[in-house]
């Protein structure tokens, strides 16, 4: 399992052919008959879409078996985004959640396909699987290598634009170009050009709410170097009144996918502070705002409840 204390990293320039995965189709004599589907259970992939203009699921359950025809061939059409996961994985849990919002939000852009690693061992051997959560795309019918830990959801996001700009899928383009070589730097781990692209930019439009975002992620990664994130949590737990466990605290639970909780321990403890400490922590919590961006929903229910705190 990956360590969360480390950035991790994102590939999105190479391609491995999967043409190794491919499996003969069974002739019609060995072909099992389609299991049945439960009304309100996913059903199996249909590539072309539903009849009637209904969108096409954007949640696969992937297997062994099904790989060629729900992600190989779908994936000719349709970019496939694989959450690699077990039950026993607790960053998975936090990871996945992130992965099937973004999924519902594509509309049919992109697919989320699920795979249990203890169930398709020879999926995770041959996809090269060393650590769980892991993310990889496959576009075309090759792999589009992606990362492995938690990234905050802003983050993710950013990968599966990549993955979509990959398979020649329209995606919003940034502002500022020179915002693609900042999130670039960002993603394999070099904050320190990433942190210079992106001062650049807000030097020249300081209201450029992507470059913000990308700031202040840098400062994120940077203050949980060397914490361990389950010590750092528990101490924060065990003293609700010591600032600086808080914050940390706050910065991993972001970090972790559990953005609610971080945002809701903050404001709690600005209801216990006052003075500097108090703004403090309002200012900690806005750039933990910053991260997720201004139109993330958790955001606005947290700005609401943080000027209740405040006033």
């Amino acid at each position: 399992m990956s360590d969360p204390r480390t950035t991790p990293s994102i590939f999105t320039r190479g391609a491995v052919d999967l043409s190794a995965l491919r499996a003969p189709a069974p002739s019609p004599a060995a072909q099992p008959a389609a299991p049945s589907q439960p009304d309100d259970g996913p059903s199996g992939p249909i590539p072309g879409g539903l009849p009637g203009g209904i969108a096409p699921e954007t949640i696969i359950d992937v297997t062994e078996a099904n790989f060629q025809t729900t992600v190989l061939e779908r994936s000719l059409s349709t970019p496939v985004v694989l959450d690699f996961w077990a039950d026993w994985c607790e960053p998975c849990k936090q990871l996945s959640p992130i992965l099937e919002r973004l999924a519902a939000a594509g509309g049919g852009s992109w697919v989320l396909g699920k795979v249990d690693v203890d169930a398709n061992p020879r999926l995770a051997q041959a996809l090269r699987v060393q650590g769980i959560p892991m993310v990889v795309a496959v576009v075309n019918g090759q792999l589009v290598e992606g990362f492995t830990g938690v990234l905050p959801e802003a983050q993710v996001k950013q990968y599966i634009d990549a993955v979509l700009k990959a398979g020649g899928v329209s995606v919003e383009a940034p502002a500022d170009p020179r915002l693609d070589a900042a999130d670039d730097a960002l993603m394999v781990g070099d904050l320190d050009e990433a942190e210079a692209a992106y001062r650049k930019i807000l030097a020249e439009h300081p209201a450029d709410a992507a470059a913000e975002s990308g700031l202040a992620q840098v400062e994120l990664y940077r203050r949980i170097t060397g914490a361990d994130p389950a010590t750092a949590v528990a101490k924060a737990d065990a003293s609700p009144d010591d600032i600086d466990a808080q914050r940390l605290a706050a910065d991993i639970e972001v970090l972790s996918g559990d953005a609610d909780k971080a945002y809701a321990r903050l404001v709690a403890l600005v209801k216990r502070t006052s003075g500097d400490e108090r703004e403090a922590v309002r200012k900690h919590l806005l750039s933990l705002f910053s991260v997720a961006g201004p139109d993330d929903p958790a955001v606005a229910g947290a700005r609401r409840a943080l000027a209740s705190a405040l006033f």
